[in-house]
Formats: structure tokens, C-alpha cells, sequence
């Protein structure tokens, strides 16, 4: 299956309390409420790249190869440690990040992403429609 696109925000549930238990500040937890982001996904083989533009005009891109710890910047700037794998049209994400770990679980099917996050005991859920 291709996950190749572009995918716009459709719906979110309890995205400001998961970026409130990884330690994301109010002010940034604010923009994040209002932003209604396009996630652009290509692939290479083994390689992929995720690209986040914001509606504010942030692009935030995260690339990665299957299975291979990287160093990554978060929206709010913090420096974490992550590792993306992929299975079959499942890509788990946990991410390392300031004593804290968060895991991320992005489901492509039916021309939708939907991302789950989970830290601390507080998850949300975030549904995309390809465009």
C-alpha cells in the first residue's frame, strides 16, 4: 500500500492534554489548538520523510530510514531520540525525550491517516483525510 500524499487534519481528540503530559508549553499548546496541518509523506525504499506544514506556515520535517534511531526536533524545539518502523501500513514512533517517552502509532487505510499518541497515561487522536 502506498502512503504517498498528502493528508489534511480532519479531527482531533485530546491533542492539548498529550502535548500537555510531554512537557509542551501553554503558549505553544495554544497554536497547536488552532493549527490545521498538512502532513506530506514520501518514500524511497527504506527512507521515508514526513513533512508538517502548519496553517502558520511552520514546515517541520522528520526523515527517517525504517527501524533506525535518529536525532529529532520537536515543534516546540526540544532535541529528542526516535525510532520510526514501519509494518505493513503501521508506523510506530517512540520517541525519547526529556525522561519521558512518547509513542505514536500512524495507521494509513481507506485514504485516512489516523495518529495515536500515547504518554503518561493520556493519549489522543488525530484523523487525517488524504488530499
Amino acid at each position: 500500500m502506498s502512503i504517498t500524499g498528502k493528508y489534511e487534519l480532519v479531527s482531533s481528540e485530546n491533542f492539548d492534554e498529550y502535548l500537555a503530559a510531554v512537557g509542551v508549553n501553554t503558549e505553544f499548546r495554544k497554536l497547536a489548538a488552532v493549527s490545521k496541518p498538512v502532513i506530506e509523506i514520501t518514500e524511497n525504499g527504506n527512507q521515508y520523510s514526513f513533512k508538517t506544514i502548519t496553517s502558520q506556515g511552520k514546515v517541520l520535517e522528520t526523515s527517517f530510514e525504517d527501524g533506525k534511531e535518529f536525532a529529532e526536533d520537536t515543534p516546540d524545539g526540544r532535541k529528542v531520540q526516535s525510532t520510526i518502523t514501519r509494518n505493513g501500513n503501521v508506523f510506530v514512533q517512540v520517541q525519547k525525550l526529556e525522561g519521558k517517552t512518547a509513542t505514536t502509532t500512524r495507521t494509513f487505510a481507506d485514504g485516512t491517516l489516523t495518529a495515536v499518541a500515547e504518554a503518561d497515561g493520556v493519549t489522543a487522536t488525530r484523523v487525517y483525510k488524504r488530499v
